[in-house]
């Protein structure tokens, strides 16, 4: 088997990004498999290539050893998804000669007009597929003069699938309703189309991350699926997913890179040790009994064992202090 951890280097690794590598790599490391790490920087805007490398020197000081990624290579060509973006060009002209995607020529304005979230600032999932009808003129004509995003043509399904922590998952996507964005306008390419092709490269068989992205499933699993048909020689096999409980304050709010002491370089200003850093993780996680561990001091090789069924990682959410 295969697990991955796959940040975003946006910031410098806070404990809500080792919470998640903590459980994926113990549960790759119990199974004997290959741990993969990945940068997902696809975001040029806002990652950052130092930011990435004193990620990977955290990771270091805490006591991950990965066997493919930044720093020790692989079978891949790259595993910065900023160097990856001429694998997914290939792929999507695939779609396109399929006719399985198509251009949307539609603004921002518009598309926050035909929201069906009303609150300000979340992200517009729902789509009404004017351009998904375009006649061959149209499109020649709208693309002389705005670059268009490249969306998904979705016929109307059920999906399911298992997750390993929330049970199973009941997910119906609508046609042209939700349709979604594989390209942006400007060339960006979308995080639902490269973690698929991506963990579909890196032969990735189990995949652990934060709840938060439990929504993104019925997406992702579309385009396996897409996928799967567009290339039936190849083996492309879904992973098991697992989608932990994220780490939040007291208040209730996710952790996040700009709440202060909280990333790994700060604790380790303040004199933080590794050890201390997982076993206090471990104990808020409900992973090691807390009663037993005062101040627990836990070295990464220490936690291998740790048993996966217990009733916190069912949670949504858990409070660290």
């Amino acid at each position: 088997m295969k697990g991955r951890f796959a940040p975003s280097p946006t910031g410098y690794i806070h404990l809500g990004n080792v919470w998640i590598a903590l459980l994926s790599y113990i549960s790759t490391r119990q199974q004997k498999g290959t741990y993969v790490v990945r940068m997902e920087d696809i975001d040029l805007q806002r990652s950052k290539r130092e930011l990435g490398e004193a990620l990977l020197d955290d990771l270091e000081w805490l006591g991950f050893e990965w066997d493919e990624g930044p720093r020790v290579g692989g079978p891949e060509v790259s595993y910065w998804q900023s160097e990856r973006q001429t694998y997914y060009a290939d792929i999507l002209e695939h779609l396109r000669l399929e006719k399985l995607i198509y251009p949307c020529f539609c603004n921002r304005t518009r598309l926050q007009s035909i929201a069906s979230a009303p609150h300000v600032g979340e992200v517009v999932h729902r789509y009404d597929g004017k351009c998904r009808h375009l006649r061959d003129v149209e499109i020649q004509e709208l693309c002389n003069s705005k670059e268009p995003s490249l969306r998904l043509a979705i016929d109307s399904c059920d999906l399911e699938f298992d997750d390993r922590w929330q049970g199973k998952q009941h997910i119906h996507l609508e046609g042209e309703l939700d349709d979604y964005v594989l390209r942006r306008g400007d060339g960006m390419y979308a995080y639902n189309l490269a973690v698929v092709l991506d963990d579909i490269a890196m032969g990735i068989t189990e995949v652990i991350r934060g709840d938060d992205l439990l929504d993104t499933m019925g997406q992702q699993l579309y385009l396996y699926n897409t996928l799967q048909q567009c290339y039936p020689h190849k083996n492309i096999v879904v992973p098991k997913y697992g989608h932990a409980p994220l780490l939040v304050d007291a208040d209730g709010h996710r952790l996040s890179k700009r709440q202060k002491s909280i990333t790994i370089r700060e604790l380790r200003e303040q004199q933080w040790s590794a050890s201390r850093i997982l076993g206090e993780l471990a104990v808020a996680g409900g992973l090691i009994d807390g009663a037993r561990y005062a101040h627990p001091q836990i070295s990464l090789s220490d936690l291998l064992h740790l048993d996966f069924s217990v009733p916190s990682l069912r949670q949504k959410t858990i409070v660290i202090e």
